[in-house]
């Protein structure tokens, strides 16, 4: 058997490696890095809300469930930024819109109020505890989102 048909067999076999390719711009290339990095931020604000529901939640309930809120953000941005299609795109750009809202409106809030924010949260003082990250990030995803809208066919 010449390596070619070998091949043919082992794609009928088992299928193509790597599942179906990927047609969209927006989870290929610099979008791949988007989503790890918006997994990371799911992951890590995530854990860290979870932990502090669980241990500290009377020493700053705001701040904690903030935290929670952006963790269940972040999650829901990692998931659409993945996905196909034109509605997945559309909630990809409310879920990274409505991350910069709450940066922004939590960041000013923790600046003006600290008093409110006795624990930081993920967004308090525009993401200082995350190296301003939180603050880039989602200006980085709606330019990508943006820049990778899906083609409407009237255009």
């Amino acid at each position: 058997m010449d390596r070619d048909s070998s091949h043919s067999t082992l794609q009928q076999r088992f299928g193509r490696p790597g599942g179906p390719r990927r047609t969209d711009r927006k989870s290929t290339g610099f979008g791949r890095l988007l989503i790890v990095v918006y997994w990371v931020f799911s992951l890590s604000a995530g854990v860290r809300s979870l932990y502090q529901l669980a241990t500290e939640f009377s020493a700053a309930p705001l701040a904690i469930l903030l935290s929670t809120l952006s963790a269940a953000i972040y999650v829901l941005a990692t998931v659409a930024l993945s996905k196909t299609g034109p509605r997945w795109h559309r909630v990809a750009t409310l879920a990274v819109g409505a991350e910069l809202v709450g940066v922004l409106g939590v960041g000013l809030l923790s600046v003006l109020r600290p008093d409110l924010f006795p624990k930081a949260s993920v967004w308090s003082e525009f993401g200082a505890g995350y190296g301003y990250i939180p603050l880039v990030l989602p200006v980085v995803g709606l330019v990508w989102l943006w820049l990778t809208r899906p083609s409407h066919a009237g255009r």
